[in-house]
């Protein structure tokens, strides 16, 4: 006699998540991770971010340093931790000195209209 999808309902089930379980605990070593955290950070400083963001820019560098520590040490899933802080905590700084740098300019173009308001009130009569 041929068993019902009732009476294999639950070991199918329970095969399905051991399987599902399985497949999530091992992930590849965070190295995609580790070089996104890099070019953050390389992006960040190459936007003066030294200047206008030096917190934010040194916890990065800080946690990528970390990160590197940990995946030397064996330490994946702390490698991949500090690995994504250090790239929000880049791509932070990368914002706040773009930021900073945007609104120098804007504050320079305003200061130009000012004075080019002032010098068409001169010369009308």
């Amino acid at each position: 006699m041929r068993p019902s999808f009732a009476q294999i309902r639950f070991p199918l089930l329970a095969a399905v998540l051991a399987s599902a379980l399985c497949s999530c605990a091992w992930l590849p070593p965070p190295t995609g991770e580790l070089a996104a955290a890099r070019q953050a950070v390389t992006r960040a400083e190459d936007a003066d971010a030294d200047q206008y963001a030096p917190q934010e820019l040194g916890t990065a560098r800080s946690e990528l340093s970390q990160a590197q520590a940990a995946m030397s040490s064996g330490d994946q899933d702390e490698a991949r931790r500090l690995s994504l802080a250090s790239a929000a905590d880049a791509d932070l700084a990368y914002a706040k000195s773009r930021e900073a740098l945007a609104t120098a300019e804007l504050t320079q173009r305003r200061a130009e209209v000012t004075e080019l308001h002032r010098r068409l009130q001169e010369t009308q009569p």
